[in-house]
Formats: C-alpha cells, structure tokens, sequence
C-alpha cells in the first residue's frame, strides 16, 4: 500500500479548523497544509504577535495565495479565562468547527505553575485542551466536519509510555520530575481521547439523534521542531542545547513529515479512538499509520477518574 502524505488530504473548502499552538513546529505545518485544501484555519495561540508572524510566512511561501483563510486569534493554554474567551469570541464568528487539533505543548520544563496553579505541563498540555474542547465542543456538534464527523485530535507522544497516573498528587507538589510530568501529561492526553470518544459512543447507542464527532490521538514521532529547543533552553545547561540540536540534526524527521499523523487523523477514514502514529522504525519516523498505545492509555478507571478531576479543576463540564 502506498504510504500517505498530505497530498491524500481532500478538499477543505467551507471548512473550519483550529489549530492550537499553529505558529511553529508540527501545528505550523498542519495549518499550511489544511489551509493548502482550502479550509478556514483559526491559529489559536499564546502570542497573537508571534502567530501574525507565521501565517503572513505561510502566505508568503504560496506566494501571498493560499486557498483557505487564516485567522489569527490569542489563546492562552495556561489561562482558563484566556481559554474561555477565545471560545466566546469563536462562537460569537463561527456556526461551527469541523476540525480541532489539540496540538499546542510544553515539555520537560522546570516546575511552574499555570494561571491557576496547576503544574504547567499537565495544565497546559491536558486541562487547557480539555477546557477548550469542552467549550467547542457545541460548535463541533454542529458542524458537517468531515465524511459528515467533525474531528477532535490530541497531539500525544511516545513518552506517554513512560506516564504514570497519581491521583494523589497530580500536579506534582510532592516531588517533581520534569521527563516524569511530561510523560504524565501525555498519557492523560489519551486517557482523556479515548475516554471522550467512549462517551460519544455510549450517547449515540442512547440518543435518537447522533453525536456525529470522532475523538482520536495522535504521535508524531521524533521531529525536527523548536519544541526541543525550548526544553533545552528551560533548562539553563548549554551541553543540553547542543545535545538537542545534534540529535535533532541526526535523528529527527522533518516538521511536514511529523504533522502527518495529525492531518491524517483529521480527514482521513480513521475510527474513533484510533491511534495514529508513524510507520516507520519504531514508530519514530515515516508516514502515518494506525497504531497502539501502551495498555495505560486504556485503563477506563483511571480515564474516568481523570476526567472528573479535570471537570471540577477547570470548571468545564460538557454533557456529551
């Protein structure tokens, strides 16, 4: 079978998607790329400024004509209220999203603390991306999305293998280990994937009128992007940065290439609840395929004990 690329994406024309963190790395390349097929592509991202800067790059690389619009909008993952407004402001715009790529993270970084106190990598990557598509999730509802779904897709990672669920000290007060949180977060991203798209299932065997919205993950592999970069930097030790640099150079594929299981899970013919990651060496490189993740990622306790913890934390409880 031929290995698919962006390319197989069909036409996005009268559709909407949001794309957090869409101003570098893996959410830069799927916004060029959804916005190549013609799709509205909301950038919703913590620097207004910084995301102005990508999309007038990625118009310049068409040479200033691209199919689809971009919309650049701030949305702070580490703010609840910035979280908020930014789903008051979409809906005020838009009747519907056909599309949402929880993509935006952190990794590996000293502790700190979000907005509202929350340990910045859980925060940031699982409660920010469960607030915001508990607001959106009305909009993705109603909206024809794709094959007649709309799409949510959760960036995870391979070090969710390394994740391990402690209720008794989710945000890390007790101790804190930066590739530990990370790995955490990371796992939660799925358990909350997976958990959502139970929910929907279990909705449409009970409702006369269907939730007609997949939830699935994704891996990127390892890729080329600043996100290693930032680590290094967080950290304050050189040798670091030019560890993460060298590694990039030598073993890291290419942004495009790593934006694809993304995008592949975004339009393709992909079930709820899959897993999408590269087919290549193991599972680091190559072009998307449907994988598994680790047996914690299923584990339907801790997925539903995550998901009341993360409703009263964040305040946003959407009935599905």
């Amino acid at each position: 079978m031929a290995e698919w690329t962006a390319e197989e994406m069909p036409r996005l024309d009268g559709k909407t998607v949001v794309v957090t963190g869409a101003n570098s790395g893996l959410g830069y390349e799927g916004t060029r790329a959804f916005a190549a097929k013609g799709a509205t592509v909301v950038m919703a991202c913590r620097s207004a400024e910084r995301a102005e800067t990508a999309a007038d790059e990625i118009r310049a690389d068409a040479g200033g004509d691209i199919d689809g619009e971009l919309d650049v909008r701030e949305c702070d993952l580490a703010s609840l209220d910035s979280v908020r407004d930014f789903a008051d402001r979409l809906a005020a715009d838009y009747d519907a999203v056909d599309v949402l790529c929880n993509n935006a993270g952190v990794m590996a970084i000293p502790r700190s603390e979000t907005e509202d106190g929350f340990e910045t990598q859980f925060g940031v990557n699982h409660l920010g991306h469960f607030a915001l598509t508990g607001r959106l999730f009305s909009l993705l509802k109603g909206a024809e999305g794709i094959d007649g779904d709309a799409r949510i897709v959760t960036q995870s990672s391979g070090a969710h293998e390394q994740g391990e669920m402690d209720f008794s000290d989710l945000n890390w007060e007790e101790s804190y280990g930066k590739w530990k949180a990370y790995g955490r977060s990371k796992l939660a991203n799925l358990l909350f994937a997976y958990e959502l798209q139970h929910r929907i299932d279990a909705a449409n065997r009970e409702a006369d009128t269907g939730v007609n919205v997949r939830s699935a993950a994704c891996h990127p592999g390892y890729t080329d992007t600043n996100l290693q970069l930032r680590t290094a930097a967080e950290s304050g030790n050189p040798l670091l940065k030019i560890g993460m640099r060298l590694a990039n150079a030598v073993l890291g594929q290419d942004a495009a290439i790593g934006a694809e299981p993304m995008l592949y899970a975004a339009t393709a013919d992909v079930d709820g609840g899959a897993y999408i990651e590269p087919g290549g060496l193991m599972n680091m490189r190559g072009h998307p395929t449907v994988g598994r993740s680790n047996d914690a990622s299923y584990d339907r306790d801790d997925a539903r004990e995550l998901w009341e913890y993360s409703t009263e934390a964040t305040g946003v409880d959407f009935s599905v």
